[in-house]
């Protein structure tokens, strides 16, 4: 089997491959591929561990017969069609629950960060300006024993609200359906999304990005929140409208924000730039060097299932299995 890895990933993962006897060819640049770069190095591939930046709809799938298997190198998959690629009988497949941990570790570190302006006061100590404490010097948020909303009660949603319990947070949550187990992890509460925005002092989002969530959190949303709220993305960055959240912190209508996708990625509204009450991060959730290493095995994993005609370890599309396998 002929593999394209898109972008450098943990050894590891390539080796699996190599070692199994597959012809894999990664490339190397550390950035982005063009389209029209990504259609020509398909070419004759029958897999590919492909990134969040690369859009594999019905006419890459359409000029690629021959593919067999799209491992997504993340646990989102907004960047593909999976019914089109279901009809081409093309596997999808994606690493979720390896990087639970790691990005819920993350979100609590924006949180922190945001609320006590930890960013700004390292700079503020570096640019030598810093005379001494003072009494009403950096003021930030109290995070201890406040109310923490979660949206997107899945996995890494409970992993955050798990962590709460050590602040002696109270945990709302929003979602499509009430979460028993999630309840039962948290001690979390469901409520609508007005009520959860209105209630808390900190909003972490952990949804998908879908059509229905796109924007979900714009200028009407941030009526509801307290002044004093800290928002905080790890999920999707178009789940949030940049510019009304630009406007919101800019006029003091939300206290602060901690983000580490954007609507645009890599490309940054310019207007965050001018605001100390965020705190932004280079899409970091799941970095860790173990997360990222079993992100790669699990890829290689998923292929090496589908070339031995065994089933994957996670599979987003388990119809093409039936003519697959």
């Amino acid at each position: 089997m002929k593999v394209l890895v898109t972008r450098p990933i943990p050894e590891i993962g390539v080796t699996r491959l190599r070692d199994a006897g597959h012809e894999v060819i990664v490339r190397e640049e550390d950035s982005p591929i063009p389209r029209e770069e990504l259609l020509r190095l398909l070419d004759g591939c029958e897999a590919a561990v492909t990134m969040l930046t690369e859009r594999i709809d019905e006419d890459l799938l359409a000029q690629h017969e021959q593919l067999r298997v799209v491992a997504n190198f993340a646990v989102g998959f907004d960047n593909i069609d999976v019914p089109a690629a279901t009809k081409h009988n093309v596997a999808v497949t994606n690493t979720p629950d390896v990087l639970t941990d790691a990005t819920a570790d993350l979100a609590w570190a924006l949180m922190l960060a945001a609320a006590r302006r930890v960013v700004e006061g390292d700079a503020y100590v570096r640019s030598g300006e810093w005379t001494g404490w003072g009494p009403l010097q950096m003021r930030g948020f109290h995070i201890t024993g406040k109310t923490l909303g979660i949206v997107g009660p899945g996995r890494i949603g409970g992993a955050m609200g798990k962590r709460a319990g050590g602040f002696g947070m109270k945990v709302l949550y929003a979602g499509n359906a009430r979460r028993p187990e999630f309840e039962s992890q948290t001690g979390g509460e469901m409520v609508s999304l007005e009520e959860l925005l209105a209630k808390s002092d900190f909003v972490s989002l952990h949804c998908p990005l879908t059509p229905k969530t796109r924007h979900l959190l714009g200028a009407e949303q941030f009526k509801l929140m307290k002044s004093t709220a800290v928002l905080v993305n790890t999920a999707r960055g178009a789940v949030i409208d940049e510019n009304a959240l630009v406007d919101a912190l800019r006029s003091g209508e939300i206290g602060a924000a901690g983000l580490d996708v954007f609507e645009q990625e890599p490309k940054i509204h310019s207007g965050l730039f001018e605001l100390k009450n965020v705190v932004m991060l280079p899409h970091l959730g799941s970095a860790t060097h173990q997360t990222r290493d079993v992100m790669a095995e699990l890829c290689a994993e998923n292929i090496l299932a589908i070339d031995r005609g065994d089933w994957p370890k996670t599979i987003l599309n388990p119809d093409v299995l039936e003519t697959q396998i």
